[in-house]
């Protein structure tokens, strides 16, 4: 089954709110075996809205549409539907009357404009809105289903949740969609395609795999994708594709599906029973907070120190001032220096800094816009690496923040 997901509303179209409902349907809906093969966007016009409608039902077996249901006059999605599929509005006296209850809850009256929310288009099945005021509505004609839902996320998660993924679940579609997704930070995209080689050779004889490349500037995400007759079939697909990537690029994968690298590295750390301290210069605090991110961090992390100025730095990590001098704040040598000085200062298994030009001025021919210099000390040794980073301020901060992670997890897994 082929489905086609319409988003409705200007405050999409003019980038005022973030689209993150179609990530999320697209996603539940493949866990059920429904090929999504289309996302659009439109405004808040009733013709605009039908028009798109017109298009989606003649292309796709199930069309989801998310968005302006709300009480107010830009929510116009109601009326397109009730155009499209030329019916009218009736009452839903269970949507009424969960209305009711919701607003005596919170001790407010009920206002003709949310009353006027418990009106539904005709020859609809309601889904019921636990989470909030404006019911959905799932149409079913022949070989076609539309389901319409709020825009607003939890109200729509509720629904897909309860209605909406069951009833496809229960349905079947004769396929089952499953991904999987190696993280890999560290190499860049052309150099990770060159080295997995021909996706032939990773898939083998077997039908309904993919491959997708999703680069970041954190690193770069493989999802494998296998669609097949039976949840078994399609995951030893994956388990085999999977096998083939890990051979040939292992020391660059750090994590699956949505794990970041902080919660990896946490986790190595508490496991080994290591505490960690970090001064910062460039990155300025992300990352002690990526560190901190991750509950149960204190297992592990002992303290930051934010030191931007080479004074601080003597100060509070007692890196000499000679040295400075010498060598400049962004260095090997002062790099090594501040992690040295956490690790000893917090008495901490390892000490991590980071100390660069994150720019956009501050940069020099011999230390250009960009230079990171990102120290690691324990109690066997103290090391630096140099990496040059072209982008803007903020994504060189956090890309000297996931290159600082990464060297902990290579120390200290020992990965060459």
């Amino acid at each position: 089954m082929n489905a086609e997901i319409v988003s409705i509303g200007d405050e999409l179209l003019i980038g005022q709110v973030v689209n993150t409902n179609q990530a999320y349907i697209a996603e539940r809906l493949n866990s059920v075996g429904v090929n999504v093969v289309r996302m659009s966007t439109v405004g808040d016009r009733v013709g605009d809205i039908v028009a798109i409608f017109e298009e989606a039902w003649k292309r796709a077996q199930l069309t989801i549409v998310t968005g302006g249901l709300g009480p107010t006059h830009d929510d116009v999605t109601r009326a397109a539907v009730c155009e499209f599929f030329r019916t009218d509005l009736i009452l839903d006296e269970e949507a009424l009357g969960h209305i009711h209850k919701r607003f005596e809850t919170r001790g407010l009256p009920v206002t003709p404009k949310n009353r006027d929310q418990a009106m539904v288009p005709r020859g609809c099945r309601v889904i019921q809105n636990i989470e909030g005021t404006a019911p959905g509505y799932f149409f079913e004609r022949e070989d076609r289903c539309m389901a319409v839902v709020p825009g607003v996320p939890y109200e729509m998660k509720g629904m897909m949740e309860r209605f909406i993924v069951p009833f496809f679940a229960e349905r079947g579609t004769g396929i089952v969609i499953r991904h999987k997704t190696l993280r890999t930070t560290g190499i860049a995209e052309s150099i990770l395609a060159d080295r997995l080689g021909d996706v032939s050779d990773l898939f083998g004889e077997r039908p309904g795999i993919t491959l997708a490349y999703l680069p970041s500037p954190l690193g770069v995400r493989l999802r494998i994708t296998a669609r097949s007759r039976s949840a078994s079939e399609a995951e030893e697909s994956i388990a085999v594709v999977e096998r083939k990537i890990r051979e040939k690029a292992e020391k660059y994968i750090y994590g699956e599906n949505e794990e970041e690298l902080e919660e990896v590295v946490g986790r190595m750390l508490a496991e080994r029973g290591l505490t960690i301290a970090v001064a910062e210069s460039c990155t300025g605090g992300i990352l002690s907070d990526r560190l901190t991110d991750v509950p149960g961090s204190s297992r592990y992390f002992e303290r930051g120190f934010i030191t931007y100025s080479n004074e601080s730095k003597t100060a509070e990590l007692g890196v000499p001032p000679g040295l400075l001098a010498e060598h400049g704040a962004v260095s090997k040598e002062v790099a090594q220096a501040m992690a040295k000085g956490a690790r000893e200062q917090a008495r901490t298994d390892i000490g991590l800094s980071t100390t660069g030009i994150a720019g956009p001025t501050g940069g020099t021919s011999e230390k250009p816009v960009g230079l990171v210099w990102i120290g690691y000390s324990d109690r066997s040794q103290t090391l630096a690496l140099r990496f040059n980073f072209v982008d803007d301020r903020r994504r060189i901060k956090e890309r000297t923040s996931q290159a600082a992670l990464e060297l902990v997890r290579r120390v200290v897994l020992k990965i060459g």
